[in-house]
């Protein structure tokens, strides 16, 4: 996901006209005209969290890699290794350029021996698909097929049971990451077990003439529920809730996976893959800030821009902020130079001339084993080692 964008030519998903049957205030992101919210997006957040929200999610890209050279060609773009991912199972990584840093965030399916799926984020969408077209090597095939085809996201803890009893097709089963087709929707439809929340959810990825049946399903059983069809405002600050990463706002091309955090993903063993030689010489040198999080006990929410310091010396910036409906406090997240980077450190936020007070604390911010009592106390005990 990437961060709105003014207004400008707008395109519309297959379910635009149910949006503003349902009352959403629309807005503009990056070339789509996208549901912000439907009531407000402090109660969709809370929907998701107590019962589950369904997202429109179909501006996102969706590229079809297929052929005998599937594997190696997308083994040598992605930082993970493609070699372990079994059929049925996804991989959330990242494409990089020669200097280490990210292009996007990605996430691959496996649906066959030699098919994959690999999901891009809309700003980088067209730059994505040339990039993977101009590496594609030997007997591969890259396919864009996100004209005419939708993606749901239905997410919180009772989205399993509710599509159990509305698909015809396994759910509970599905593991974390699993990925199953949907055979009553034809060969194109497929169910995932991922999601941008933090929590439990799925992702279903459907031609539009199954996306408006499912989505009025999915809405009509919300009614009885408390689930809520959900906009772009609370799968922002949800997402900032559980510590991810913003493509645009929280990294992009100047940005290496050893900086954002996501050295986890970054498969070295594997072998060469675009952007390994730089990533070498990086931790080899050091580098030079770190993703952190920060709480703020009063003040207003830290916006992306804004300056962190410690003492008088300037030491960050925030990339994301928002105000957590669940801790209720403002977070935010941001980059700092490793010496200012401890847990527990006690940082200020520069709002128009002022101070506040933040400390870095672990993330994420929120997950789902959290008791009402611990998300209010979160963050309290910031010196806990990082995971």
């Amino acid at each position: 996901m990437t961060a709105l964008t003014p207004a400008g030519p707008a395109r519309r998903t297959g379910l635009y006209q149910r949006h503003l049957e349902l009352g959403a205030k629309m807005t503009a992101f990056h070339g789509w005209e996208m549901p912000l919210y439907y009531t407000s997006i402090i109660e969709e957040h809370r929907a998701v969290r107590e019962v589950f929200g369904i997202f429109d999610v179909s501006h996102m890209g969706q590229v079809l890699v297929t052929g005998p050279e599937a594997l190696p060609t997308l083994n040598r773009l992605v930082v993970s290794d493609l070699g372990h991912l079994g059929e049925g199972r996804a991989c959330y990584t990242l494409l990089l350029n020669e200097h280490g840093g990210i292009l996007d965030d990605v996430i691959v399916f496996r649906l066959g021996p030699e098919d994959f799926l690999v999901i891009v984020n809309c700003a980088t969408h067209e730059a994505d698909v040339a990039w993977l077209q101009a590496h594609q090597q030997g007997r591969v095939t890259m396919t864009d097929i996100s004209e005419g085809r939708a993606i749901l996201a239905v997410q919180g803890p009772k989205a399993c049971r509710t599509l159990e009893q509305l698909l015809d097709t396994r759910v509970t089963t599905l593991g974390r990451f699993g990925v199953a087709p949907i055979r009553t929707m034809g060969p194109d439809a497929c169910l995932a077990r991922t999601g941008y929340t933090g929590g439990d959810g799925f992702e279903l990825f459907l031609p539009n003439t199954h996306a408006v049946r499912v989505w009025n399903l999915v809405v009509n059983a919300g009614q009885g529920l408390g689930g809520l069809p959900v906009g772009l405002g609370a799968r922002d600050t949800l997402r900032v809730e559980a510590g991810l990463r913003l493509y645009g706002a929280d990294m992009d091309a100047q940005t290496t996976p050893w900086e954002a955090g996501l050295g986890w993903t970054v498969a070295m063993q594997k072998g060469e893959f675009i952007g390994r030689e730089a990533l070498v010489r990086q931790r080899e040198v050091g580098i030079p800030r770190v993703f952190i999080g920060i709480q703020l006990a009063s003040g207003p929410v830290p916006r992306q821009g804004m300056e962190l310091r410690l003492g008088d010396r300037r030491v960050g910036t925030v990339t994301s902020g928002t105000y957590s409906p669940l801790l209720q406090q403002p977070i935010g997240m941001g980059y700092v130079e490793p010496t200012a980077a401890k847990l527990g450190t006690r940082l200020t936020v520069t709002v128009r001339s002022q101070r506040y007070e933040a400390t870095i604390v672990k993330l994420p911010f929120w997950t789902p084993r959290m008791t009402p009592a611990a998300r209010l106390t979160a963050g309290a005990s910031p010196l806990e080692s990082r995971t």
